[in-house]
């Protein structure tokens, strides 16, 4: 291996624990847009916290949150990666244009379905605080 290979590599866990971060809080503003109005976003004026979007919004700031603290990353970000392939599924391939993501809008519930399940299976990395509770 050589020396870059072999610093590349130590940097692993604190390049998986900044792929947790970025991509729990860019979720959890997903979240607080359709709870709070933070960010606002117009289409989200007035959702129900009871309907289907209210309910992703519920899971989008709690997974979030908890992906951002590395707090049970494993099985947040399992449940998180099915939410998006439902969400995928429901909201964007029924566009008639299943394998194109591009086209149907769904690019980014794609990589967050993949993000989330990469920490599924990798855990939270560097910074973690599941990593303390070992």
């Amino acid at each position: 291996m050589t020396h870059l290979t072999s610093r590349l590599a130590s940097l692993q866990p604190y390049a998986l624990a900044l792929l947790r971060i970025v991509a729990g809080y860019t979720y959890l503003l997903h979240g607080t847009a359709k709870l709070f109005g933070l960010p606002h976003i117009e289409r989200f004026d007035g959702l129900s916290w009871l309907s289907l979007m209210g309910v992703a919004g519920m899971l989008e700031t709690v997974g979030g949150t908890l992906l951002v603290l590395g707090l049970f990353t494993r099985p947040v970000a399992f449940v998180l990666s099915g939410m998006m392939a439902v969400a995928y599924f429901m909201a964007h391939a029924s566009a008639g244009t299943v394998l194109l993501p591009l086209l149907n809008g769904g690019e980014p519930a794609v990589l967050f379905c993949f993000v989330f399940l990469y920490l599924a299976t990798a855990g939270g990395g560097a910074w973690a605080l599941d990593r303390a509770r070992r």
